[in-house]
C-alpha cells in the first residue's frame, strides 16, 4: 500500500507587513484583508500542529496544492521555504502554486524559486518541462513515485484586484494532453494536481478556473485515476468524466484555519493505494481540527472522515468478492 498526503492552502501568518512599495494597487487591499480579519483564521499554532500530525502518519509523499502565502510579499517567502522544508525533501513532496503566491506580476519570480524543487520532472518522464536545474519551473511536469504518476500544472496567474481566477493556458493545456495520452497505459496511478478546482460546478466567476472548460476533454480522452486541489478551503468530493468512469475529485480545507461560520477547521486527506489498473482500491482518510476547538480551544487534529473511493475502471462487484 502506497499512503499520500494531500495538504493545502497554509497562507502562512506574514512575518511583518509588506514595504511601502509593495503596497500599491491589489497588495493594499489583499493586505487591509488581512488585516480586518483574515489574520485571525490563519494561525501558526493549527498550522504547525496539522505539519506535526501529518508528519506522524508517516505517508510515502505528500502533495501541497499551492497558496503558501497571503499577498506574496518579499517578507513572505522565507516562511514559505521553511514551512516547505519542515514539510519533507523536495523527493518526499510535490507541490504546485496557488493564485496567492502569484498576487501580482513581480512576485512570480520568486514564487518559482520557491516551488522549484518540489516540481523538478522525473528525467525522462515528460519531454515537455525540462527543468535543467533553472529556477523556473514548467508546467505540466511529472514525477514518479512508487505506483503513482504525480501530474502537475500550475493556474496561479497574477489577476486584477477582487480577481482570485486561474488560468493553465493553450500551451500548458496541450502538453497536459500529450503527458496524459502519454500515461495512459502507463499501469500507473495517476494523480493530477491543480490549485484551482477543475471544474465551473466547484468555483466559478471570479474565483474559478477560467478555462475549466478546456481541461475538461484531456480528461475525458485519456483520464487521470484522482485529482487533487486547494483553494476553496472546504472538505469536498466531486468528479468529472473520464474514459474508463467518473474520477473523483478531492478538496482540502485551509492547512492553517480555525474554523467560521463559512468554512470548517483545517485539514488534510491521506490516501491509502494499493491495487492495479482496473482494479485500484483507495481509501481516503480525511484528518483535521478536532470538534473541541469550538468548545474550549483545544488544537488537536484527528480524524474525520474514512471512506472508500470509486476510482475509474473500479468494479465494486469484483472487489466484493475478493
Amino acid at each position: 500500500m502506497f499512503v499520500l498526503a494531500h495538504l493545502s492552502d497554509p497562507h502562512l501568518q506574514m512575518p511583518a507587513p509588506p514595504g511601502l512599495l509593495e503596497l500599491a494597487g491589489k497588495r493594499a487591499i489583499g493586505y487591509i484583508n488581512w488585516q480586518r480579519g483574515r489574520h485571525t483564521i490563519h494561525r501558526t499554532d493549527i498550522a504547525a500542529e496539522l505539519v506535526a500530525d501529518l508528519l506522524r502518519h508517516k505517508p510515502d509523499h505528500i502533495a501541497m496544492t499551492g497558496d503558501l502565502v497571503n499577498v506574496a510579499a518579499r517578507c513572505e517567502w522565507a516562511a514559505a521555504r521553511a514551512y516547505m522544508q519542515a514539510l519533507g525533501t523536495p523527493e518526499g513532496v510535490t507541490a504546485v502554486p496557488g493564485n496567492h503566491d502569484a498576487y501580482v506580476r513581480s512576485a512570480i519570480a520568486e514564487m518559482d524559486a520557491v516551488y522549484a524543487p518540489y516540481v523538478t520532472p522525473d528525467a525522462d518522464a515528460n519531454s515537455h518541462a525540462s527543468y535543467g536545474g533553472a529556477q523556473t519551473p514548467t508546467y505540466p511536469f511529472v514525477r514518479r513515485r512508487g505506483p503513482l504518476a504525480l501530474v502537475g500544472v500550475s493556474t496561479a496567474v497574477a489577476t486584477l484586484p477582487f480577481m482570485a481566477t486561474g488560468w493553465l493556458g493553450r500551451r500548458q493545456l496541450a502538453d497536459l494532453d500529450a503527458t496524459l495520452e502519454r500515461l495512459a497505459d502507463s499501469g500507473l496511478f495517476r494523480v493530477l494536481l491543480i490549485h484551482h478546482p477543475p471544474t465551473a460546478e466547484l468555483a466559478h466567476g471570479r474565483r474559478g478556473l477560467s478555462d475549466a472548460d478546456a481541461l475538461a476533454p484531456p480528461i475525458a480522452r485519456h483520464g487521470v485515476d484522482l485529482i487533487l486541489h486547494g483553494h476553496n478551503h472546504t472538505a469536498t468530493l466531486a468528479h468529472m468524466p473520464g474514459p474508463a468512469g467518473p474520477v473523483p475529485i478531492v478538496g482540502v480545507p485551509s492547512a492553517s484555519a480555525r474554523p467560521t461560520q463559512r468554512k470548517p477547521g483545517a485539514g488534510y486527506a491521506l490516501f491509502e493505494i494499493s491495487g492495479s489498473p482496473g482494479v485500484w482500491q483507495v481509501t481516503m482518510v480525511r484528518r483535521g481540527l478536532s470538534p473541541r476547538f469550538a468548545q474550549d480551544g483545544t488544537v488537536e487534529v484527528v480524524e474525520l472522515e474514512r471512506r472508500e473511493l470509486a476510482c475509474p475502471g473500479y468494479d465494486s462487484s469484483t472487489r466484493a468478492a475478493e
